[in-house]
């Protein structure tokens, strides 16, 4: 195997901060535009495997934007917004993983 295919393998991961500093790890699991933006649907990466079992809402979404200075990630603060663009990744997440609503 070269080193191009292995790198299709690893996952993308991102690694955010906080306010406060405090530095996250995601892993991007898919990405789309919308309506003229750009979204991102990211699990957090945890050290502990039991932190995973324990997030009650692990999935994360941001909208990506674009700038002169570089790329970054903002919350979606519109309930609506985030509430349309969830829906979305969770119909296209549920394609790519098998995954079946209860």
């Amino acid at each position: 195997m070269d080193e191009k295919e292995l790198a299709g393998e690893m996952p993308d991961l991102v690694t955010l901060s906080d306010d406060e500093g405090n530095e996250f790890t995601l892993e991007v699991l898919d990405e789309a535009d919308v309506d003229d933006a750009h979204y991102v649907a990211m699990l957090p990466v945890y050290d502990d495997p039991a932190d995973a079992l324990n997030d009650s809402d692990p999935l994360v979404i941001m909208k990506q934007i674009s700038e002169e200075d570089g790329e970054f990630f903002e919350e979606i603060e519109d309930e609506e917004e985030f509430n349309r663009i969830a829906d979305f990744f969770s119909g296209r997440l549920s394609e790519i993983f098998d995954i079946e609503d209860e």
